[in-house]
Formats: C-alpha cells, sequence, structure tokens
C-alpha cells in the first residue's frame, strides 16, 4: 500500500509457492525485490525436495489482508 501511495512503479509481483515478491526498479534503473517468505511448514514438497515456481502473485488478495 506504501509503493502504491507513493506512487511507486510496481515492475513485477510473483508467487514462487515459497515466497511471495514485488519487484521494482530504483530512480538509477537497479532491479529491487521486496519479499516475504511463507512458513516453512506449508512449503510445498514433491519426493522429498521443496517445490518452487514463478506464478503471478494476487495483489488483490494481498491486499485484502491488510483490512
Amino acid at each position: 500500500m506504501r509503493l502504491r501511495d507513493a506512487g511507486v512503479r510496481i515492475s513485477g509481483a510473483s508467487d514462487h509457492l515459497v515466497s511471495e515478491a514485488l519487484y521494482l526498479s530504483d530512480p538509477d534503473g537497479n532491479g529491487i525485490e521486496i519479499y516475504c517468505d511463507r512458513d516453512p511448514s506449508t512449503w510445498p514438497r514433491r519426493n522429498g525436495e521443496i517445490e518452487m515456481a514463478t506464478l503471478p502473485l494476487d495483489v488483490d488478495s494481498l491486499l485484502e489482508e491488510l483490512a
């Protein structure tokens, strides 16, 4: 919400199954990732290995958690 309210342009948002991430650039064009890990007990596993992906982040659902 703070980024949106400050007019910061988000260049991407991803759900990695183990974390949620927002991507933006600083004034010099350097990429910045802001992420939050999910509780490790909820991380999906396949054949004993942690499963990860790059899926679109449901930003609307994320913002609803603020209410």
